[in-house]
């Protein structure tokens, strides 16, 4: 993604609360990789479940990158945040091969987090990649189908997208090494929010980039450019927790949240926030009280 900046609104730190005492066993900080509904969903399930067991916890839904919250979680200001494997790996090593295989990227995953004391734990079913999409006006005029198909007419098109795309090996570079796109312009926006399918429906931007799981592009008319070559890899959403705070209970806890949840179901959740205007509380309750997990 992003994920992604997996993706986020800005690149500047913001605060995020009182830093946690390491001793406060009872205490967990969650917070997510980048503030967009999915990840808040996903995680206010982690702090549901954790206060359901006992747990005190404390939510930190505002972190908007990547940098951030994996800064805040090796410094102990959260315990536990939703990743995606790909988007972290690269995050963690720029230089990594990133794959569309899941375990393979958890394994990379564990291995380079394992120093910096956190624990991987199993990567959910669902997953959410980063989509590239043309608004509809644009995709008929130019035919487009597949990210292939945008090779010839790049250069008249505009790309919105996360502030990061720029520097980013799954958008702009990424585009440009696999594809060999260069766009006419880029806009930065938001990490697949509001202001990228606005500014798409607006024709501000010809192409943008959402989340694979994001309703408005049904919703709004968009199109799908299919990622003919691959540039997108596994994106399964996964846990991470500091190890010092990682227990059987709370293992387990999390555990079950990422064992039901599934592709399908995760973009049914953001819709029910994005176009139901639920708030995220209310959705994530009614998924873990579904599926018996409160």
């Amino acid at each position: 993604m992003l994920v992604v900046c997996a993706l986020a609104a800005a690149c500047t730190a913001v605060e995020v609360g009182r830093r946690l005492d390491p001793g406060e066993e009872g205490m967990i900080g969650v917070g997510v990789s980048g503030a967009f509904a999915e990840n808040q969903i996903v995680a206010e399930m982690y702090a549901q479940v954790l206060e359901n067991a006992g747990y005190e916890v404390e939510r930190h839904m505002d972190l908007r990158s990547r940098e951030t919250s994996q800064s805040a979680l090796e410094a102990g200001q959260i315990d536990v945040k939703p990743e995606y494997l790909s988007s972290l790996l690269l995050f963690l090593d720029p230089d990594a091969e990133a794959s569309a295989d899941a375990v393979d990227m958890a394994r990379l995953n564990a291995r380079l987090l394992r120093p910096r004391g956190i624990t991987l734990l199993a990567p959910s079913p669902a997953e959410d990649t980063n989509q590239f999409v043309a608004n509809a006006k644009t995709a008929e005029q130019f035919d487009l189908t597949t990210m292939s198909s945008l090779i010839p007419v790049a250069d008249q098109l505009t790309l919105g997208g996360p502030p990061e795309c720029p520097v980013r090996p799954f958008c702009l570079p990424g585009l440009s090494r696999v594809y060999g796109l260069v766009f006419n312009d880029f806009t930065p926006l938001d990490a697949g929010g509001p202001l990228t399918v606005d500014a798409l429906r607006r024709d501000e931007v010809q192409v943008g980039l959402l989340f694979s799981t994001d309703p408005s592009i049904e919703q709004h008319g968009l199109v799908p450019l299919v990622d003919d070559r691959r540039l997108q890899d596994a994106e399964n959403i996964t846990p991470v927790i500091r190890s010092e705070k990682l227990n059987d209970e709370i293992r387990r806890l999390l555990d079950a949240v990422s064992a039901r949840l599934t592709s399908h179901e995760l973009t049914d959740l953001v819709g029910q926030v994005l176009i139901d205007g639920q708030d995220v509380v209310t959705v994530a309750t009614g998924f873990l009280t579904q599926h018996d997990l409160l």
